[in-house]
This record gives structure tokens, sequence and C-alpha cells, in this order.
């Protein structure tokens, strides 16, 4: 199901065209919830390319809100005439507009339903230019019904946040976001979604680009077509980062958290667009499994297979507005355009035609034996350093006060009273 939904304003100058806009129930916007060559020798080289392709992390101290609200409706399909009539009105505008055959960007992959609807999905790369105007392109000509972006409730402040403000969001890692991150996901979720923050801190100071510019245009463009819905379409992020640190052995974590932290090779604006090359693209995939097969399965596969139920949610036939209860009931298939790293574009197109049930990856298992030592253990080494801290400090103070002149002399003076 599609919820959290809220309505962004309708295209001013397309309501003044319709007569009966002032009965017009508004629906616009609603909210639901690697590298080149040159570094293919290295190390962990997946883990740039898993920030750019497949996983726009992001974690601010400060709350952007996608309100105010227009008059929000959850059904269209029973309206006055007059809303029915500038529904049609406005419904035609829209589809004399979208192109038959749209002239698309060779990042786009075009899927169909049984019902006729069309899926229009956009690969893209988080810190990309091109993926920018790719996107933009495509709602143009195809003006969909619904947009679906790769990302969820926890990380919708980024489409309303000015890109000066999140630049400097994503540059700086601080012990704000550290708690933030712990208090959202637990200790060791948060301290990866740090890791992983620290990555694309990276990327973004290298780049001098904040991620997600793709997902910030898809909701301006969205804006724009009327009657377009915004769904966030990805898995929330806490169940992601849960799930994950659950698959991964304590060695792996080990393992994982050291070439996250001493990741500094450069990247550059053209690295980044040579990922989205296809061959690249599997080889840095065929990297990540054979070094992590259980991260890839939790941050890349399962996450393939919600998107991939959200955009065939999202690409249900639209019913038209009944003037009465007595009129049947019309249906038309719809447009849908979605927007997701290019790492998840094989797997969308993979799990398609699949009866995809996402009961399973939308639970979080119990800590594992590994885990829960390794957490006693963190824990026994804070508390231990930290009494022993305050012991030593407490046993220089007595030293440093017995040692006084003023504290020596009364310490006499008391000796010498019992012998008096």
């Amino acid at each position: 199901t599609l919820s959290n939904s809220c309505v962004v304003g309708e295209n001013k100058s397309t309501l003044q065209e319709c007569k009966r806009s002032n009965s017009l129930r508004l629906l616009q916007i609603q909210c639901r919830p690697l590298m080149p060559q040159k570094m293919a020798q290295r190390k962990c080289q997946w883990i740039p390319f898993l920030s750019i392709l497949c996983f726009s992390v992001h974690l601010t101290c400060h709350t952007a809100s996608l309100f105010p609200l227009l008059n929000c409706v959850d059904n269209l399909s029973q309206c006055p005439q007059a809303d029915a009539d500038a529904f049609k009105i406005l419904l035609e505008m829209k589809l004399q507009k979208r192109q038959k055959r749209p002239a698309l960007p060779s990042t786009v992959t075009e899927l169909d339903t049984e019902d006729g609807s069309k899926v229009y999905v956009v690969g893209t790369a988080h810190f990309s230019d091109s993926s920018k105007k790719d996107v933009v392109k495509t709602i143009q000509e195809v003006q969909p019904d619904v947009v679906v972006v790769e990302l969820c409730q926890y990380r919708v402040s980024m489409l309303k946040m000015d890109e000066k403000t999140l630049l400097k969001e994503a540059k700086e890692i601080n012990l704000e976001k550290l708690q933030q991150a712990i208090k959202q996901n637990g200790v060791m979720s948060g301290l990866m979604q740090m890791l992983l923050l620290k990555v694309s801190a990276h990327i973004t100071e290298q780049l001098g680009m904040a991620p997600g510019g793709e997902f910030r245009e898809a909701f301006k463009e969205a804006s724009k077509v009327p009657f377009c819905k915004f769904h966030l379409g990805d898995r929330p992020i806490p169940v992601t980062f849960k799930r994950a640190i659950a698959a991964l052995s304590f060695w792996q974590k080990v393992k994982l958290a050291w070439g996250l932290c001493f990741l500094s090779d450069p990247i550059s604006k053209d690295d980044v667009e040579k990922c989205k090359q296809k061959d690249l693209l599997e080889q840095m995939m065929a990297e990540m499994i054979g070094e992590f097969p259980d991260l890839h399965r939790t941050i890349v596969s399962e996450r393939d297979i919600y998107l991939t139920y959200m955009l065939k949610q999202a690409a249900k036939q639209i019913e038209l507005p009944r003037a009465s209860e007595n009129e049947p009931r019309k249906y038309i298939p719809s447009v849908v355009v979605g927007v997701v790293g290019m790492g998840h574009v094989p797997g969308i197109e993979k799990n398609w035609n699949s009866d995809l049930k996402i009961q399973e990856i939308m639970s979080v298992p119990p800590p594992s034996a590994s885990s829960k030592i390794f957490k006693f253990v963190l824990k026994a080494t804070f508390f231990g350093l930290l009494g022993y801290g305050c012991y030593r400090i407490g046993h220089r103070t007595v030293q440093f006060v017995l040692s006084m002149p003023a504290t020596q002399s009364y310490l006499q003076r008391l000796t010498e009273v019992p012998q008096q």
C-alpha cells in the first residue's frame, strides 16, 4: 500500500485555462512512502559504486517539509459533475502533450504491465548532472501519472532543501548526526550508516555536488504535470541497515568498516559517468557479491524487489471520475516514471514479471550472538575505560592534595594531638 500522502500545488497556468477550476479538487503530488578501470585493481572499489549507483545515503539534522498542502483528495472516482468535467479537460490537455513515441535517453528502460500501463525506469547516478537532465527529459516527454523515486520517508528532506544547504550537510559528519543515526537505527546500524555517510561526504567533497539531484529534479518536474502523483518507493532505511548488519558476521563487519574508514581514492565527474556503463556495472556487482554476498543481498537485491513492487503498485489503472454512482466505472492505463540508481535497473527488469511479496524483506531479524557479544564488549570497554580514567584522575588528585604543604601541616597537627 502507498501511504504518507501529501499534495503540492497544481500548475497555475493550466488551471487558469480551465473555466471550472474553482470547483476542481486538486490532486497533484502524493508522497507514499564504479569505478573506472584505473581503480579496478583496488580492494573494495565497489564501495563508492554503492553510493553512486545503488544507495543515496542522506542524514540531516534539519527537517524539510513537503507541505503546505492544498486540497487532498483520496479518490477522484466520485466527483460532482463540475469536477468531473474539469478533470476531463485537464486530462485531455495532458494526453495531448504526452508524446506517443517519446524520444527517451539511453538510460531509460521501458516496462509494460498486464493491463497496458507503461513504466519508464530512469537509471541514474546519484552524483550526475546528466542524470538530472535524463529525468527532466523523460518526465516532460511522457507526462506521467505517477513518479516513483528511490527514497524513503527518512530521506525525504533532501527533496526540499536547497543545493547549498545540502552540499554543506553532505560534507559534515558530526556528533549530532552520529547520535541521530544511532537513535534511529541502533548502535551497529547507526555506525554503518555513518560510515556510508563518510563515503558519500568524500564523493561530495571531490565533486562539489550534493547527492540525489535527480530526485529533486523529479520532484520539481512532477509538480508541473497535472494530476501527477509522487511516490517514495524505497524500503525504509532503518530496515535496510538492520537487515544488513544482522546478515554480516563479526569479521565481515570489521572488514567492511575498515574499507569504509580508509576510502580516499580520488573521484571525478567522468568517473561517475563511466559507472553507468553496463560492463563496468556488472563488474562492480560481481566484486561486491564475491566479497560480501549477504551485504549485496540486503542492500541491493532486496531493495530491487521492493522497488519493483512499488513500481507495479503505482502502475495500476486509473479510474476516471464519475458524475454519479449510477454511471459505469471507466479505467485507463497509467504511465509511471521510476527514478532509481543504475545499479537497481537489472534487478527491476529481472523481477518485473514475478509475483512479489515484500513481507519477508520488511522484517528485522533479532541480533546474532556475535552482535550481542560485540555490543557487550563495546559497552564493557567503554565503561571500563571510563572507570579507569576516573580512578587515575582521583588517585592523582589525592596524591596532589596530600603533597601540598598545607595538607601535610594539617595532618601533622592531627597526629600530634593524641600524643599530647
